[in-house]
């Protein structure tokens, strides 16, 4: 996102907070440029292009693994006769560390069954209710949406 395009989006954060008082142009000039200036400083722009199609396979892999999930979970909490073997599983993500590391863990903590603890040498560490599930190979499926979705690499 450009410099132009977030100062827009400023600027309508604005006026909807604050209303179009004339009055108020110095201060919105002000606090329009700030967080634009902010916004650029911690949030670098990307060269990247979205792609619509993989963001919406990305949801609808989201909605099936969510589901299949939650189902799979509310099974075990409710049939005491299935084991759990919970544990942690440490996955290596391609993924930089920082803003799209970050993303990914979020996404992934939506997900029942597993939630992301730390980062350890490198890899994603994840409670998980079962490990002799296929985890290791879940996480890889959303990483590979996520990459296609956000960051056309």
């Amino acid at each position: 996102m450009s410099a132009t395009s977030r100062a827009a989006w400023f600027l309508c954060l604005w006026l909807v907070l604050a209303g179009a008082n004339p009055g108020d142009i110095p201060a919105a000039a002000a606090a329009v440029g700030a967080a634009t200036w902010t916004s650029l400083y911690l949030l670098e722009p990307s060269a990247s292009r979205r792609s619509p199609r993989a963001i919406a396979r990305l949801a609808l892999l989201f909605l099936y693994h969510s589901v299949v999930a939650g189902a799979d979970v509310a099974r075990r909490a409710l049939d005491p006769r299935l084991p759990l073997r919970p544990g942690f599983v440490a996955y290596p993500t391609r993924l930089s560390r920082g803003l799209r590391r970050n993303v990914f863990a979020t996404l992934t903590s939506l997900l029942p069954g597993t939630v992301p603890t730390g980062d350890e040498n490198g890899h994603l560490l994840y409670h998980c209710l079962d490990v002799e599930q296929p985890v290791a190979a879940e996480l890889a499926a959303e990483e590979a949406a996520l990459i296609r979705a956000l960051y056309n690499d």
